[in-house]
């Protein structure tokens, strides 16, 4: 008893941190806020019950696989919010599960959320970006595509996918990751909204 009680104040806590401390002040979505919170709950909840039950591993295992493959399609997340979704699921799964000893539990959700604000601090590549980015002259040779991006952007292009190469309407849509110089980074945090969230819509001539 003394092990589950430990567990679920240590995922209370995490989850605390994860959600309130380390994601909404790098992104500032109050709604994934309480999505995360209330997946993390409900994980917990779950699989504290089939913990304590006949139900077995088994049934457990298939929760854990059901609830990875959610998909929310009402508004797109990024891959890093997506990391934090299973985040808040293993932190769960993990206080629910409660394994002994009793200091087990919470040291994994500790390391979880410690792993995250590492993984994820902003410090980390902060002059590398990523747009998607519609150019409206089909550009077929990498290299001149290459090129007129790095005019447009001011920046060294890293890597380049073509999206799309329409010849008859003479546009080209790319995913482009590009490296700007310590001034212009130390510009784009300062701004608003980080770019690298949204479509630039961009006209080359």
């Amino acid at each position: 008893m003394a092990t589950m009680w430990a567990a679920i104040g240590a995922d209370v806590l995490s989850v605390t941190v994860l959600a309130y401390l380390v994601y909404y002040r790098r992104y500032f979505r109050r709604d994934l806020v309480l999505a995360y919170v209330a997946l993390n709950v409900g994980v917990l909840t779950v699989t504290t019950l089939l913990s304590t039950s006949s139900a077995g591993m088994g049934l457990g295992l298939g929760l854990f696989g059901i609830l990875s493959i959610i998909r929310l399609r009402s508004n797109s997340i990024t891959q890093e919010e997506v990391a934090y979704y299973f985040v808040s699921l293993a932190l769960g799964l993990v206080a629910g599960l409660h394994p002994d000893p009793v200091w087990l539990a919470p040291a994994l959700c500790v390391l979880l959320v410690a792993i995250m604000y590492v993984a994820d601090h902003p410090r980390f590549a902060a002059r590398t970006y990523r747009q998607t980015v519609t150019v409206d002259v089909a550009h077929p040779n990498l290299e001149s595509l290459k090129a007129a991006l790095e005019e447009l952007l001011g920046a060294r292009v890293l890597h380049v996918v073509v999206q799309e190469l329409d010849l008859v309407r003479d546009l080209t849509v790319v995913d482009v990751r590009f490296r700007v110089d310590a001034a212009r980074a130390r510009q784009q945090t300062t701004a608003a909204a980080p770019a690298s969230h949204e479509e630039l819509l961009a006209i080359v001539r």
